[in-house]
């Protein structure tokens, strides 16, 4: 009882914040204050505060990407590098063993490398990308905020056990939480249709009247469903995109060189893949509190901290596996490839 008692002041703090799960969080997951409007009013001011800093940021963005994205949710930019650059960096990054940590969710394999500060050196193509006028302006943009994004090389391998282990939770179509936020992919490898590419639902990242009543509706309820649900991470079935007059996820099939930046406050999924399958790329990811006003002002992106942020995640994780009893995939050096 004490120690609920004094958490009580952190889970009212945690309200003004990005916090999202209905699971941890008595008041962001009560039936009562959210019939009262507590979740409506939550997503209605942080999209207002996502809206106020897109416009402060949208000079950075060309009227053809911000079309895009204003109608779809995401932008695909095609053949991001030169051919020759593409490759060299491709084969600097896939030829040589790096720090990685393995997680498996049912029978697939996401394997992550930070790109720090060794990685950018030795890849020279990769730190210049990063710093590219157009890359930034799409980041930055897409996530409402100056701030860095986390950046990993990242490998989804697909059957990599039997189907005891379960479904992958990712290949359940879902929003990431309640406000908007960023994810990018530069695929390194080509990604076939059996291949379980990324899906994304065109139009999905609008906060539509429809969209804001079923976040209201899944509110009160979302304790009691899977536990990605449960921690903010609502799923949706295919009949409810339809009564949202929502289209169905389509899939990215396409070649190495290719970006996409989507918000994943918009339905998405990792396709189901229907063959063993290995799919290589640069992945970006920034969420940052939504009802921050401002764009910058991000401790985590200051030079020489931004490139260490990963590797110091890591080594707090590792921390929190010795002495909190949080189990964390242990480093060990491999190719993004090796099986």
């Amino acid at each position: 009882m004490l120690l609920t008692f004094l958490r009580w002041p952190l889970w009212v703090v945690e309200l003004g914040t990005g916090a999202k799960s209905f699971a941890d969080n008595p008041f962001i997951g009560s039936r009562r204050l959210n019939r009262m409007g507590l979740h409506r009013l939550r997503v209605r001011a942080a999209h207002a505060m996502t809206r106020w800093r897109r416009r402060l940021l949208a000079g950075k963005l060309s009227p053809e990407d911000r079309t895009a994205f204003e109608r779809d949710g995401y932008i695909a930019w095609r053949e991001v590098l030169p051919p020759e650059a593409f490759e060299r960096m491709q084969s600097a990054i896939l030829d040589r063993a790096w720090p990685a940590r393995d997680m498996m969710q049912g029978h697939t394999i996401t394997r992550r490398i930070n790109v720090d500060g060794a990685m950018l050196r030795a890849v020279p193509e990769l730190a210049a990308l990063l710093r590219n006028p157009r890359w930034q302006g799409l980041m930055h943009y897409v996530a409402g905020t100056r701030a860095q994004p986390l950046y990993y090389i990242q490998t989804i391998m697909t059957h990599r056990g039997d189907e005891s282990l379960g479904e992958d939770p990712q290949t359940h179509v879902h929003a990431d939480a309640f406000h908007p936020s960023m994810k990018a992919w530069l695929f390194l490898t080509d990604v076939a249709a059996a291949d379980g590419p990324f899906h994304y639902v065109p139009g999905s990242h609008r906060l539509t009247g429809a969209r804001l009543d079923w976040e209201a509706q899944r509110a009160l309820v979302a304790r009691t469903l899977d536990p990605m649900s449960a921690r903010g991470s609502l799923r949706i079935e295919a009949e409810e995109l339809a009564a949202m007059d929502l289209p169905e996820p389509e899939p990215f099939v396409t070649s190495a060189n290719t970006l996409v930046v989507a918000d994943t406050f918009g339905f998405h999924a990792r396709g189901i893949a229907q063959q063993p399958s290995i799919r290589v790329e640069l992945w970006a990811y920034a969420r940052r509190n939504p009802f921050l006003p401002w764009t910058g002002l991000h401790l985590g992106s200051l030079p020489g901290l931004a490139e260490r942020r990963a590797t110091i995640l890591w080594s707090l994780r590792g921390w929190l596996t010795r002495w909190g009893g949080l189990y964390i995939p242990p480093t060990s050096d491999k190719r993004p490839a090796e099986p």
